[in-house]
């Protein structure tokens, strides 16, 4: 463009529009007269104060609207700037403006087009409150005949439509829908999308919807079609969502383009995972693993705006200023990951001390593994007495904990809990973990609980086995254990324990306890005199403290 032009574009910033006016007639004629000039659209972006922020030059068919991070949406239901271009002939709003006006929320949105360098006809869109029978509304008028008192107008449009969404704005926790897009059975998402529901909860995050779709294949780009992704963000945005939660993992590069699409935050399953965790852990070794595990998943999709942000390049060309604040992130995030595995190793360290103590002692050692949220803590202190924290929720407790417990005849055994499992686990957060659940390879016995309330206790028996076998300790001892037998029927649970050959028990009733000491105490002790035995006698005592229960 020549500098007259450029000049002529400058001078739109210095111009004020009132507060109850859309746009004054002199800047609507001074915008379509360069407009016309040119032979090209041009766009002004106008705050609430009625300064101009943007002013933007497209060509012939349309603008494309820069980014607008220095305006955010925050919480209130509009940005709370009108984007106003021209039209070079008689042309009404198309769908890509509606679709701007929907996604980047402005107050309104309205064209002017040109007849003989002066404006002639205007069409406005503003958006509709949640719940109305249209999304949208379009008003058409002769640009001098068009009145709107402005800011009044925009006042009350807002204020109804807060009164239409699901916030609170005393409430400041996150608020977010839920979205589950995958090639399998509707069925198998819908227990998955129960699941991610029960996991944003234990995060503090308030549910206001769920999306669940069924694809024939995945796109590589948005995990789901770009169309459905664009209604998804509309629709958070006249609800009043802070966050899209994906139960499916999301690639760097599906991170990117679906954060390109919206302004709202956007996770995954592991990262929502990685944030229980991190609110949970309190024990040193908790917290050195969740952060170690919260970095490795953070790496990868640590990345800049195309590859001119790289500065690290060698030979020719490649010297310059040095490294920019993406290398440098990325270096002290490495630099981090390598100062947590040394403390992660020190922390071990300990760890196989205390271990190799208590297995110098003699004393057998009982695991409780299992589900999440099956009730290992609440086992551990009927058992022993003690008071360690339990809530009803995911991941109420991350760090392992060990009492001793007491049997007749002057024996003991130190119980241990342990973090819960759950299905799909991160990957970052099983290697950060390892060093812990390794104690798992020395313990006599594993204990495996299980809540029978749960509709879906048989996958999570098998993510379980699959988590074990995992770790290479699938062959170990176990004794399969039915947990919270007082909300389900007495009839279900003699038949579930039956065919699982279970102890069935409840955590909360210490009297239901009985059947599962002597089932423990069997297979430690009797087990271990029975090496001596023949395989016949040994078989004969198989099931003994099943018929004791």
């Amino acid at each position: 463009m020549k500098k007259g032009l450029i000049y002529a574009l400058q001078k739109i910033y210095r111009r004020k529009v009132p507060a109850d006016k859309l746009i004054t007639q002199e800047l609507a004629r001074y915008i379509t007269g360069l407009s016309f000039e040119i032979g090209k659209q041009i766009g002004i972006i106008i705050d609430r104060s009625g300064s101009i922020t943007h002013v933007i030059v497209g060509d012939a068919k349309g603008v494309f609207i820069p980014d607008l991070n220095d305006y955010p949406i925050g919480r209130k239901a509009l940005r709370g700037l009108r984007f106003i271009h021209t039209h070079l002939s008689d042309e009404p709003l198309n769908r890509e403006d509606i679709t701007d006006l929907s996604l980047l929320r402005f107050d309104m949105i309205a064209a002017i087009s040109i007849r003989d360098g002066l404006p002639y006809n205007i069409y406005v869109a503003y958006l509709m409150p949640y719940g109305s029978d249209k999304k949208y509304e379009i008003l058409t008028s002769d640009f001098y005949r068009f009145e709107l008192d402005y800011d009044n107008f925009i006042y009350n449009l807002e204020e109804e439509m807060d009164r239409h969404r699901f916030i609170d704005q005393r409430d400041l926790r996150e608020r977010a829908i839920l979205v589950s897009a995958s090639t399998r059975p509707k069925y198998e998402l819908e227990e998955s999308m129960d699941e991610l529901k029960e996991l944003a909860v234990s995060s503090d995050v308030i549910v206001i919807d769920e999306v669940i779709q069924r694809l024939k294949e995945i796109n590589p780009r948005y995990i789901l079609g770009e169309g459905k992704l664009k209604e998804i963000v509309i629709n958070a945005m006249n609800k009043g969502a802070t966050l899209l939660i994906f139960d499916q993992d999301l690639s760097p590069s599906q991170i990117r383009a679906i954060a390109e699409t919206t302004e709202l935050k956007v996770i995954d399953r592991s990262q929502l995972i990685l944030d229980i965790f991190a609110r949970r852990a309190h024990s040193r070794d908790g917290k050195v693993q969740v952060e170690l595990a919260q970095l490795r998943y953070m790496l990868p999709r640590l990345t800049g705006k195309g590859t001119a942000m790289s500065r690290l390049m060698g030979g020719i060309g490649g010297r310059g200023p040095g490294e920019m604040k993406l290398e440098i992130d990325r270096r002290r995030i490495r630099d981090r990951i390598t100062r947590l595995e040394k403390e992660l190793e020190i922390l071990s360290e300990a760890r196989r001390q205390r271990k190799q103590r208590r297995v110098e002692t003699g004393i057998p050692i009982v695991s409780i593994i299992g589900y999440t949220n099956a009730g290992k803590s609440t086992l551990l202190n009927a058992l022993t007495n003690s008071a360690t924290f339990v809530e009803d929720r995911m991941f109420a407790t991350l760090d392992t904990a060990s009492r001793r417990l007491r049997f007749p005849r002057e024996r003991e055994i130190i119980i241990t809990d342990t973090v819960g499992f759950i299905k799909d686990l991160p990957k970052d957060l099983m290697t950060a973990f390892k060093a812990t659940l390794e104690e798992l390879e020395d313990a006599d016995l594993l204990l495996h609980l299980v809540d029978i309330s749960n509709p879906r206790f048989e996958q999570q028996i098998n993510s379980v086995e699959n988590i074990l076998e995992e770790l290479n300790i699938k062959d170990k001892p176990k004794l399969l254990v039915f947990n919270k037998i007082d909300k389900v029927s007495k009839d279900v649970v003699e038949n579930i324990a039956l065919r699982y050959n279970a102890v069935a028990i409840s955590a909360v009733r210490p009297e239901s306890l009985g059947p599962l000491l002597k089932a423990i105490e069997h297979r430690i002790w009797e087990t271990q005199k029975a090496e001596d035995r023949s395989p016949e006698d040994r078989e004969q005592k198989a099931d003994f403290y099943l018929v004791d229960r």
